[in-house]
């Protein structure tokens, strides 16, 4: 069913339609200038969608690939099988898949899979090779270490994934997209929440393009910040889900398709409410896999605590915002961003789940989070309680 079919009033759900207001200003005005081509977004609260609108060139019915937010929904895929006793994240990842030991990596756990701990940052794959069993086992073999397991934290911004969705594979039976479907996106009841979305659904897709001015070397010195690193998320990388293979394939890192009402409700799924009253995750799974894995670890780009759960960002402490969160935010606040300026999350203390899409990607990087922080900060702050 759409997801509008869970929709609620926002006086209801007691989410003040003021806010909500203010919030679609600021992301309509960025759509009004021509700097982004469109941008969608959805606010849930108490199992109940309360806000979903479109900006720009698309409609309530335009879907989006939501790229490393996809991270969250893998994540709860395989927290499925934790709860089962299927998985255990203190068990290294060769002992139940014994192809991925060559080259020193016996030793990874599957917990630093989830925490980006694991010690292959830019381990090649290719998305045509997933399709492929046996070649997709000679890439798990032959990538290499980088550093040591454990040792420090670099994001991963696909490879880790990738094995992930090979343990849940081999732990349920099924394939990684067909598990996803059967266990979140339908008893969810949304039916548009798709890794891996069949061409027949391509034409809803929103085209991904770039926008604006890349800074300079220069620019970030001025700023007093760092140049970020090249790593695989290029533009070329980006624009690649443009194409009917990339769509096709479900890219655990990085290729889910959806529109911001279904993820949204999937984040309310996480906080327990769901329409037909039942618990997908228990109260246990959750208390588990948000709690704070990483330690004293930092991020080498913003020089903070990176504060991981399994597979997601928690908010933390006052550097809430180098995590993708708004200062508004509670502490308690978990979720994942995507590349472009994608947002998703939940917030516990306040029962609110946010979602923002857009497939118009800001060359500037700068104004970018800023954006994010910015619209978080608005979302955060809609209950009336």
């Amino acid at each position: 069913m759409p997801p509008t079919a869970f929709m609620s009033s926002p006086e209801d759900a007691g989410v003040d339609p003021g806010k909500l207001m203010d919030l679609s200003m600021r992301i309509k005005r960025e759509v009004d200038e021509g700097l982004l081509p469109s941008a969608q977004i959805a606010v849930a609260r108490n199992g109940r969608l309360v806000y979903f609108e479109t900006y720009g060139d698309a409609t309530n019915q335009t879907l989006y690939c939501i790229f490393s937010s996809t991270k969250a929904i893998t994540s709860a895929a395989a927290w499925l099988l934790i709860q089962e006793g299927k998985l255990n994240v203190d068990d290294t990842v060769t002992s139940l898949i014994p192809e991925f030991a060559g080259n020193g990596k016996g030793e990874i756990t599957i917990e630093q899979l989830f925490l980006h701990t694991a010690g292959f940052p830019h381990a090649p794959f290719r998305v045509e090779d997933w399709a492929d069993k046996q070649r997709r086992l000679e890439r798990f073999a032959s990538w290499r270490l980088n550093w040591e397991p454990g040792s420090q934290f670099e994001y991963h911004p696909t490879s880790s994934m990738w094995i992930i969705a090979e343990l849940i594979e081999r732990q349920s039976g099924q394939s990684y997209a067909s598990f996803v479907r059967d266990r979140i996106s339908l008893p969810l009841g949304l039916e548009d929440l798709w890794v891996g979305i069949p061409e027949i659904h391509h034409h809803r897709i929103a085209t991904i393009s770039h926008h604006g001015e890349e800074l300079t070397e220069d620019d970030y010195k001025a700023l007093g910040l760092p140049v970020p690193p090249i790593t695989e998320v290029t533009t070329e990388a980006i624009e690649s889900f443009n194409r009917p293979i990339n769509r096709i394939t479900p890219v655990p890192g990085g290729g889910g398709t959806m529109s911001a009402a279904d993820l949204a409700l999937f984040y309310q799924g996480l906080l327990g409410n769901t329409h037909s009253g039942e618990k997908i995750w228990n109260d246990e799974t959750m208390a588990f896999v948000t709690k704070p894995r990483t330690g004293d670890l930092i991020d080498p780009m913003t020089g903070s605590p990176v504060n991981r759960g399994l597979g997601i960002v928690i908010s933390g402490d006052e550097k809430r915002s180098h995590r993708g969160f708004g200062h508004t935010n509670s502490p308690s606040a978990f979720g994942h961003a995507g590349a472009g300026g994608q947002i998703a999350w939940a917030d516990p203390e306040t029962g609110i789940s946010f979602a923002y899409l857009t497939n118009g990607h800001d060359r500037n990087r700068v104004r970018q989070t800023q954006r994010s922080i910015s619209i978080s900060n608005l979302a955060a702050i809609c209950s009336k309680d």
